[in-house]
């Protein structure tokens, strides 16, 4: 007969946080068939699906180089938003995949970058060094749009689960899902998800 002992702390505590994790995010798994989404995922996680209608946020998020983004007048395109930091290792793997995304300038999906570094000084070199071309830069140090965790009660569909974190906006404008962690943008699976929601017109 097999004995089994008490659970381990490590045991425990992985438990509890995989449960508040569990309802601190509305979320469903992203899954083919049925309507769905095509899959999209990494070695470590999945595109994940939001419940409900999740407008963007109408904030002026400053660019790179001046002026102002907004978030709100990409209407009729699909938008990938993607959260990082110079501090950020996977970052600096995707942002690359990200740049050459955007260079490829597909008519109906805009790329969009927003660093959370709370010292812009250091983001343009960041830029320059990773030779970083066609991607839009966008700087949300503060917050204005993004919010670490998602159990704050701050209406913002942009919760920085992890890092770094893209999130997929729809043709309608609402927030569909996102994934966190670096991912192959340029693979044949992100171009299938990008034609699903490309597709989606009312």
């Amino acid at each position: 007969m097999t004995s089994y002992g008490s659970p381990t702390r490590r045991t425990f505590v992985a438990g509890i946080m995989g449960a508040v994790a569990s309802l601190a995010m509305p979320v469903l798994p992203g899954r083919a068939g049925a309507g769905g989404p095509p899959p999209f995922a990494t070695a470590r996680h999945q595109f994940t699906l939001l419940r409900g209608v999740r407008p963007v946020p109408l904030a002026p998020i400053p660019r790179l180089g001046g002026g102002v983004l907004d978030l709100t007048s990409f209407r009729d395109k699909v938008v990938l938003v993607n959260f990082w930091a110079t501090w950020c290792p996977a970052c600096r793997t995707e942002l690359p995949i990200l740049d050459q995304l955007a260079g490829n300038r597909r008519a109906d999906l805009a790329v969009i970058a927003i660093t959370t570094d709370r010292d812009r000084s250091v983001v343009a070199p960041f830029v320059k060094q990773l030779k970083l071309r066609h991607l839009t830069i966008g700087f949300d140090p503060g917050g204005l749009v993004a919010r670490a965790g998602g159990s704050d009660g701050v209406g913002t569909p942009f919760a920085l689960y992890g890092m770094p974190i893209s999130f997929l906006l729809g043709v309608t404008g609402q927030v569909e899902g996102y994934i966190t962690g670096e991912a192959d943008w340029l693979s044949i699976e992100a171009r299938r998800l990008f034609d699903y929601y490309a597709s989606q017109r009312g």
